[in-house]
């Protein structure tokens, strides 16, 4: 049984910094890739940040220069650092795990990010 668990969520000052945590637990291989998507009230949900097997790494063009995406692949783990907080940032941050073989993806449960003053 596949778990994906997040935390490091919560409400934050414009300008302020949070590290977001997810660990997939169970047996899970194929890993084609980890990461972070994002939904705002009202509107879809969006990639935020991803990373490849490989350690490539690919960024919204919102988050560019300010959010870091980093792993820890002996432990199935992905770590999101968010610096430069905006309120557009005010998001359920939502870990998801792709992999190469069925079943080709898991998501965790999400957890709300929210910038204010």
């Amino acid at each position: 049984q596949v778990q994906v668990v997040e935390s490091g969520g919560g409400l934050v000052q414009p300008g302020g910094s949070l590290r977001l945590n997810c660990t997939a637990s169970g047996s899970i291989t194929s890993i084609y890739y980890m990461g972070w998507y994002r939904q705002a009230p009202g509107k879809q949900r969006e990639l935020v940040a991803i990373i490849l097997s490989s350690g490539s790494t690919n960024y919204a063009d919102s988050v560019k220069g300010r959010f870091t995406i980093s792993r820890d692949s002996a432990r199935n783990t992905v770590y999101l650092q968010m610096n430069s907080l905006k309120p557009d940032d005010t998001a359920v941050y939502y870990c998801n795990v792709r992999r190469i073989v069925t079943p080709y993806e898991y998501w965790g449960q999400g957890t709300q990010v929210t910038v204010s003053s």
